[in-house]
């Protein structure tokens, strides 16, 4: 069994409906999946998503099993939620915690190589100031600057799309010119990272400095397999001259945000496989920051409210690979300032020296 599943199963053992946050006594949420058979809400749920099985029962009978236990997992989340999110059904309900990791997302520390000089910049004290900061800011309103919403599909290529999504944000705030780059490039041809089966954000920018340079996504579509590298130098778009690991301290990682751009993350996904909307703030026993399993790219931050007691909820904007449908038209927002599901160990970016390239 699921380690994921394990804990859940104990949890529910030791606490019956314990219900932390502003989600208390809120009817403005929609928990009525709690008043229907768990029988009746997998056919609704087979229909919503146009979800086909192999004919054998034995089949259908096993994701019904994973179904319902997701459903517990839906439950945890919705009455321990801090923040203001919703969890739900979601079209990810019929997959098993592992099954989702292996899908659909694929953040891999493990692949973690060394920094070297010839790639790694070294951030200057003056280069993260902490100076007063906009209430809200988000870089989706400067044109150019973030794509729109991509779908990685059922390849672990997470870290590709959020390295990417990085490259184009950067690129496009020291260039002027936004181009939407190849995610496929990195699947290909990235030999440090190991393509649908997962990657780092730091290691694909190591490729394309190494490369010299990254093709659009026009010249070199996504198909979400992993295929041999053609990779025309001829036909690159941008370069990067290196990159910079970013501090933990979220502070920090907003000024970087604000002066430089759009900032690659690892994030625990657990919350993310069920998230509808809302300010998603988990418990730290429902979504463990040290476990990371997915690349996104934080995009802006705000303040927000909670529904019932009016609490300060400040949130990270950020933009996921998992198509338009998911979440809020592709984005989640997630609890700015305690490190929630782990959003602030690894976080990185590309650098372009403005000074020697353009």
């Amino acid at each position: 069994m699921d380690s994921m599943y394990i804990n859940i199963a104990f949890v529910l053992i030791i606490t019956v409906s314990y219900t932390l946050g502003d989600n208390q006594n809120d009817n403005s949420i929609d928990h009525s999946f709690d008043a229907k058979s768990s029988r009746q809400q997998f056919e609704e749920f087979l229909t919503k998503y146009d979800k086909h099985y192999s004919n054998h029962t034995n089949e259908i009978e096993r994701r019904f099993k994973i179904f319902e236990r997701n459903l517990m997992t839906i439950k945890l989340l919705n009455d321990n939620e801090l923040g203001s999110a919703v969890y739900g059904v979601t079209p990810f309900a019929d997959l098993s915690p592992h099954e989702f990791r292996q899908l659909h997302t694929g953040f891999r520390p493990d692949l973690h190589t060394r920094h070297s000089s010839a790639h790694m910049r070294p951030i200057k004290a003056q280069q993260i100031r902490y100076t007063d900061l906009p209430k809200d800011f988000d870089w989706r309103n400067t044109s150019g600057v973030v794509s729109a919403v991509k779908n990685q599909g059922m390849c672990g290529s997470c870290w590709a799309f959020s390295a990417t999504g990085n490259v184009e944000g950067v690129a496009a705030i020291v260039t002027k010119k936004s181009v939407s780059l190849s995610e496929q490039e990195l699947v290909d041809c990235d030999k440090l990272d190991q393509g649908c089966n997962g990657g780092l954000p730091t290691n694909a920018f190591k490729t394309i400095i190494d490369l010299g340079g990254i093709e659009s996504e026009s010249d070199y579509p996504y198909d979400g397999r992993n295929e041999k590298c053609h990779y025309n130098r001829s036909l690159s778009k941008l370069a990067i001259d290196s990159y910079v690991v970013l501090p933990e301290d979220e502070t920090a990682l907003a000024q970087w945000l604000y002066k430089f751009g759009p900032i690659s993350i690892g994030i625990n996904a657990n919350a993310m496989q069920f998230y509808f909307g809302g300010i998603s703030h988990p418990m730290k026993w429902l979504c463990n920051p040290n476990n990371l399993d997915h690349g996104v790219l934080i995009v802006g931050f705000g303040v927000g409210k909670t529904k019932i007691l009016h609490k300060t909820q400040p949130f990270w904007i950020i933009k996921n690979s998992w198509g338009p449908s998911w979440g809020e038209k592709g984005y989640y927002r997630v609890y700015r300032g305690d490190g929630t599901c782990g959003l602030n160990l690894m976080a990185s970016s590309a650098w372009i020296d403005i000074h020697s390239r353009y």
